[in-house]
């Protein structure tokens, strides 16, 4: 599996969707919701990223959670994503304060 398929499945088994129920919440046909869904879980093709932003859109995660390169950049992007505005702002600044400079 792919990275994007793997992160793509996981979010989807967490929110307790079948992938046919994913695939029909993002916009994709009757016909092929399911077998598409299971071709991208398992990395054999590749959503555009109109698609992928309906995707998350539906399981409530930015679009970069799915490409991100660590789990743990990941996870900061799903929990950022889930943030309220005020917290996001404050946890921007926290985190410029501990960054080491450019």
């Amino acid at each position: 599996m792919s990275v994007l398929g793997d992160r793509l499945k996981q979010a989807r088994l967490k929110c307790g969707l079948s992938q046919e129920q994913l695939g029909l919440q993002a916009g994709l046909e009757v016909e092929s919701a399911s077998a598409r869904m299971n071709r991208y879980e398992r990395g054999t093709r590749v959503p555009g990223v109109e698609l992928m932003e309906r995707i998350g859109s539906v399981l409530n995660l930015p679009l970069a959670y799915f490409y991100a390169v660590s789990e743990d950049e990941a996870r900061l992007l799903a929990l950022f994503h889930r943030m309220p505005e005020g917290d996001k702002q404050t946890l921007l600044q926290m985190a410029e304060q501990c960054a080491i400079p450019l």
